[in-house]
């Protein structure tokens, strides 16, 4: 008999997770998807994790696939489950989130219909009673079907989150999440996109983001230079890709990820000498790119100015810092 390809894998890495993971998995086994796998990484946990896996494993034995290894973090546990993917297409979903149950049926149909390697649906942020906190829509405004050579002006106006898109299985051949980091999505899923002539979308908000009441506050430390170091990552392979002269589409790229995303990380520093370390690297990033403040200003993402859709304390951060003044800055963090 031979071993037909499961059509979708699904990765869910799993760390620590024991008060939220019953949810997650039970959203996966339910999917109206039949040929799908999910291959469920335990990362090292030390809490009870591993006890419902194996309880969902041997409830499941036709969908679940089990692993344990040591903890290695995100990007190692995802790569390990890539490894162990059978199916056409692979997705990934954190072990504290949940999706719907059509998800991955309609991204499979999507994926097929438009012949496109990348499919994204919407996200919507909830708490633990399941309350919508807040919809997050990914790309308003274009078509089902995308395709980069007319619409690159996406590149920049993505949000590059790995969980709420499907991606086919040859996207990974070349490429792995990169180990030891923080912001691997924004490393790695650019670089995806840059090998894709057309993506789909749904406006389905399939993707349920967990809003924990039980997180510890992140410590903001220098690890935020991650965000730098993985724009010029994509830089050099966008300078290989067959989109190298669209200038204009780096350049928002380069503010949008490189400059917005680093300085809403940065708002959060609050070690002094940290924050100066990490504001002199920013301000480097943008030297060596010619990116000025104001084209920093007139940046348009889904043609409407950013910075002017920003929250009001967003907005006056961002401001005080293009105008150089980080003391104030530190008085107001």
């Amino acid at each position: 008999m031979t071993n037909v390809p499961s059509k979708v894998s699904v990765i869910v890495p799993v760390y620590n997770v024991e008060n939220y993971l019953t949810k997650c998995l039970d959203s996966l086994v339910k999917q109206s998807l039949s040929d799908i796998e999910i291959i469920v990484v335990n990362d090292g946990s030390k809490d009870h994790s591993e006890k419902i896996i194996r309880e969902f494993a041997q409830k499941y034995p036709e969908k679940i696939k089990a692993f344990t290894k040591e903890n290695g973090g995100l990007s190692d546990a995802r790569n390990f489950g890539i490894d162990k993917a059978a199916g056409d297409y692979i997705g990934f979903v954190d072990s504290d989130d949940y999706v719907t149950e059509t998800m991955f049926e309609e991204m499979v149909h999507l994926a097929e219909k438009h012949q496109a390697k990348m499919v994204i649906c919407n996200i919507q942020k909830v708490d633990e009673k399941g309350r919508i906190v807040q919809k997050l829509t990914q790309l308003p405004n274009l078509p089902e079907k995308i395709e980069l050579s007319r619409n690159l002006s996406i590149f920049s106006d993505i949000s590059y989150f790995a969980c709420n898109k499907l991606f086919k299985k040859e996207l990974f051949f070349q490429r792995r999440f990169k180990k030891g980091i923080h912001f691997e999505d924004i490393q790695l899923i650019p670089q995806l996109l840059l090998e894709c002539e057309t993506i789909a979308q749904t406006q389905n908000f399939h993707y349920q983001y967990l809003e924990r009441s039980d997180s510890i506050t992140k410590t903001h430390t220098d690890k935020g230079l991650d965000i730098l170091k993985a724009v010029a990552d994509v830089e050099k392979v966008f300078s290989e890709s067959p989109y190298s002269d669209k200038k204009k589409e780096l350049k928002n790229f380069q503010i949008f990820e490189g400059v917005y995303s680093f300085l809403a990380y940065l708002a959060f520093v609050k070690e002094e000498k940290i924050f100066y370390n990490m504001s002199d690297q920013l301000n480097l990033f943008m030297k060596e790119r010619q990116i000025k403040n104001h084209d920093i200003l007139r940046y348009s993402r889904f043609g409407k100015n950013y910075i002017l859709s920003l929250p009001l304390k967003k907005k006056i951060f961002y401001l005080l810092f293009f105008a150089g003044q980080k003391k104030l800055i530190r008085k107001l963090i």
